[in-house]
């Protein structure tokens, strides 16, 4: 898995685009004080968590195999 690193300004969109054609939206919505605030918008059937809780679920999800 490779990593993009890009710069956004305030208001500024990133698009991601499955190969079926699914997208998700990420738009910088607030910067302030050394904090991001990000809006994600995504076709349904996206599940949307933050990192920490997706590492919780899939601890449970191989605990429970």
């Amino acid at each position: 898995m490779g990593m993009l690193v890009l710069s956004r300004k305030q208001g500024e969109v990133i698009v991601i685009t499955t190969p079926q054609g699914e997208r998700i939206e990420i738009t910088t919505v607030d910067i302030d004080r050394g904090k991001i605030r990000l809006g994600i918008q995504a076709d349904l059937g996206f599940k949307i968590y933050r990192k920490e809780i997706q590492d919780e679920i899939d601890a449970k999800l191989k605990e429970s195999a």
